[in-house]
């Protein structure tokens, strides 16, 4: 399925845990990896990890849709250990659980992230298509439109 629609739906949680006043950070997570890899580079991803341990909420967009290499695996990785069961995360995505070895590589890694990510967690999964959904509903309205409107002095 495309993002569109998870994307909308994380970013309307943000938008109501804002408004009811929780700090919280939305980015692509390739933009949260970039940071991240940057402050491990200067020394100073604990202190990067410190700064986004303000925010009780941070939505991470598209986790599977950039390849991470080992370095960007290892960040995300300890980004998701360092909130593990103390911070909240929401991630977007369009890879299944038994996909994620694409984003870890290592089999331990992969398994270790996905059981931080399903503890305490509420999953959201869309099965449908929206595309082919919507697809079918402009089908439908097109095909109510052709049709000739009912005699409304008729019975039914």
């Amino acid at each position: 399925m495309n993002g569109c629609v998870k994307t909308h739906l994380a970013a309307a949680l943000a938008y109501e845990w804002v408004h009811r006043d929780f700090p919280v950070l939305f980015m692509p997570t390739f933009k949260l990896v970039d940071s991240l890899l940057r402050a491990k580079r200067d020394y100073q991803l604990e202190a990067e990890l410190k700064r986004l341990d303000r925010f009780a909420v941070v939505v991470l967009d598209d986790i599977g849709y950039v390849q991470q290499s080992r370095d960007e695996m290892e960040v995300l990785f300890t980004f998701l250990a360092e909130r593990y069961e103390r911070r909240s995360v929401v991630i977007t995505s369009n890879l299944v659980f038994s996909q994620w070895n694409q984003i870890f590589k290592d089999p331990l890694t992969t398994a270790a992230a996905i059981d931080r990510v399903v503890h305490h967690s509420r999953i959201i999964e869309f099965g449908a298509d929206m595309g082919s959904v919507r697809a079918e509903q402009a089908a439908q309205r097109q095909l109510q439109l052709s049709q000739p409107p009912a005699d409304l002095s008729d019975p039914i």
